[in-house]
């Protein structure tokens, strides 16, 4: 086996133990902003979210996301989820029967995705939902929305450098999402506001009637996801070269301006710059440039993440004027953001992704910006759609949505029979 196999393989590897590291993050970034008899809910929500999308992503979800050529049931659209079923095909390889170092590394890596997906769609239920529903729409919606939209994103084949075979919005739009701004973030945060939709309003739910329970707690949740968000860019290139570094200095350079952007509206807006803000705002940063990193100078990737700080600080207001209850804003920074860092492309990309199609003559800029366009919004409207019917036909059987003298005494100790802090006394 060549060395550049063995080092992008390990890279691959790393990149994914990385990214597995930010569902911790998010239950910490979430935990912290919840309340603190609803800690221990809203964490399991996301490592409930690691077992069961675990497991079913080694069963049948890397064969679902990543068919090609004569296995697709509908060609650019449906996978096969049987191809590599349980993944005994990369068990073996061409070269005296070893393991497909590539190919295991990589679908260890994508896993991880499709677990952080699902987690963080919980922040927009928090404080409400049953645990045992969350696990049965977590099952349902990653295998019949993630794992098809993961296709139409991430799947592709290169031949000679051209692109031969792949899901639709990357084979047949010419989608440049690198790592996952619409089967991510976007995905995620259509999915959020749908249940949001279903479980309705908290009791009592108007601006400022909760506070955070435990800010360091959120802040340890965004420095974690900061930290593993290096491997979910650099790690998207599979391989190390350089779009794989200039995806890591965009992942430093986009979230930093973010975070000023947000701190600044604050500021004017509420007069106080927050702790909370400043991690919010890393996170938005974050999201818009996942799309982006490969193909923005960190020039472009500081306006970007300026810009989206400050629209995700104004965008997260939204849910008070129109009367939505998205508990951790999933809405207002996963698909607000997820929305501006794949439209920004289409004006400010230097470069398509795996097709450099504005160098080829082949589009403008702004048949790009359709392009980009019409991807994210496919996917916002299929995420959407079926997240609200799963939701629904959830709680009109076995129920969603606690009862509300539940979750004024506390999910935790109704659902989990556990308390988040147990102080005693001598």
């Amino acid at each position: 086996m060549d060395t550049t196999t063995v080092i992008n393989s390990l890279w691959l590897m790393v990149a994914a133990a990385l990214v597995l590291i930010m569902t911790p993050g998010v239950a910490f970034f979430y935990g912290g902003m919840v309340k603190a008899k609803s800690v221990i809910s809203m964490m399991m929500m996301s490592f409930g979210a690691m077992g069961l999308v675990g497991v079913l992503w080694v069963l049948y979800g890397y064969s679902l996301s990543f068919t090609s050529g004569a296995d697709w049931v509908i060609p650019h659209v449906l996978g096969n989820p049987f191809t590599n079923f349980l993944m005994e095909p990369l068990l073996t390889s061409g070269d005296g029967g070893t393991p497909n170092l590539n190919m295991l590394a990589f679908a260890g890596f994508q896993a991880t995705f499709a677990i952080i997906t699902v987690a963080l769609i919980s922040g927009a239920i928090a404080d409400r939902a049953k645990f045992g529903a969350w696990m049965v729409f977590a099952g349902i919606w990653v295998t019949v929305v993630y794992f098809p939209v993961a296709s139409w994103v991430f799947n592709f084949t290169l031949t000679d450098g051209k692109l031969t075979d792949g899901g639709w919005i990357v084979y047949l739009l010419g989608v440049n999402d690198f790592a996952g701004g619409t089967a991510v973030h976007i995905n995620a945060g259509a999915a959020g506001l749908a249940l949001a939709l279903v479980l309705g309003r908290r009791v009592g739910f108007q601006k400022g009637i909760q506070k955070p329970h435990n800010v360091p707690l959120t802040l340890l949740g965004a420095a974690l996801l900061w930290f593993g968000w290096f491997g979910f860019n650099a790690g998207s290139e599979a391989g190390v070269d350089g779009i794989a570094a200039l995806a890591w200095i965009n992942t430093l350079a986009a979230p930093a301006a973010a975070i000023i952007g947000w701190l600044v509206v604050e500021k004017i807006k509420d007069g106080k710059p927050t702790s909370i803000g400043a991690a919010s705002g890393a996170v938005a940063g974050l999201v818009a440039i996942t799309p982006a990193c490969n193909i923005l100078t960190p020039g472009w990737g500081m306006l970007l993440g300026l810009v989206t700080g400050a629209v995700c600080a104004l965008a997260i207001e939204l849910k008070f004027k129109l009367g939505f209850d998205d508990s951790l804003d999933v809405v207002g920074i996963h698909l607000v953001g997820g929305l501006i860092g794949t439209l920004y492309i289409g004006i400010f990309g230097t470069g398509i992704g795996l097709i450099d199609r504005i160098s080829a003559g082949d589009a403008t800029p702004f048949s790009q910006l359709g392009a980009q366009a019409l991807g994210a919004f496919s996917v916002l409207f299929y995420s959407f759609i079926l997240a609200f019917v799963i939701g629904w036909v959830i709680q009109k059987t076995m129920g969603f949505r606690i009862k509300n003298e539940d979750e004024v005494a506390g999910v935790d100790t109704v659902v989990h029979g556990e308390e988040g802090y147990v102080l005693e006394t001598v």
